[in-house]
């Protein structure tokens, strides 16, 4: 037990060594923004920021994708207990539609910068560039989901968030199985995509190869 432990701590030093460096420089607030949700069929897109404290180390933090959504659910409630601000956008699939997905995505960035209470000196964000965020700086890091341990706490609080939304849309368009795959194009997504047709929450820009 002690030597799982011992492993984590170095894994969550590991993850936590580009923060450290940042708080060395003099930053006291470091907001972590990511996304879940731009390859879907349907639903919308997710951004998530959330400030983390210094000494936070939250076993089992990580890139999203790499951890089960039963661990995801309790790292959420973990997470938002923990953080000194978090803020989270989401932007439907209409938007995405009518500005494109990228645009939609860094229009979540805005709003999320904007829904924060306590305001960032730095601003760490998943492998974006050209983002609005309202004068705060940031730095684009690219897989930042796996290397930074503010981006990791956002892309759970994102991907939670985002399942969750699914999983109720599931409860109004059972037919397409959204529960299981949460929008993503899947074969059985597709193969009901062709037998019934959209629904609402489809993004059309994404389906015309499709229906």
């Amino acid at each position: 037990m002690e030597k799982i432990k011992e492993k984590e701590i170095e894994r969550l030093t590991n993850l936590k060594h580009m923060e450290k460096e940042l708080y060395n420089k003099g930053f006291e607030y470091i907001c972590g923004i990511d996304e879940a949700g731009r390859g879907p069929l349907a639903g919308p897109v997710v951004i998530a920021g959330v400030i983390m404290p210094k000494d936070s180390m939250i076993e089992g933090i990580n890139d999203s994708k790499k951890v089960s959504e039963k661990k995801r659910e309790t790292l959420y409630d973990v997470i938002l207990e923990e953080a000194i601000s978090y803020s989270v956008a989401i932007i439907g699939q209409d938007v995405i539609d009518e500005i494109n997905i990228l645009n939609a995505t860094k229009t979540g960035v805005t709003k999320v910068v904007e829904g924060l209470e306590v305001k960032p000196n730095l601003i760490l964000v998943d492998a974006l560039t050209h983002i609005d965020t309202k004068g705060i700086p940031y730095d684009s890091i690219i897989k930042g989901d796996a290397k930074c341990y503010n981006i990791a706490a956002a892309s759970i609080v994102a991907k939670v968030t985002r399942d969750r939304i699914m999983r109720e849309w599931n409860e109004v368009y059972p037919q397409y199985g959204f529960i299981n795959h949460k929008g993503y194009g899947t074969a059985k997504h597709i193969q009901a995509l062709k037998e019934c047709g959209p629904c609402p929450i489809h993004r059309k820009s994404f389906i015309k190869n499709f229906v």
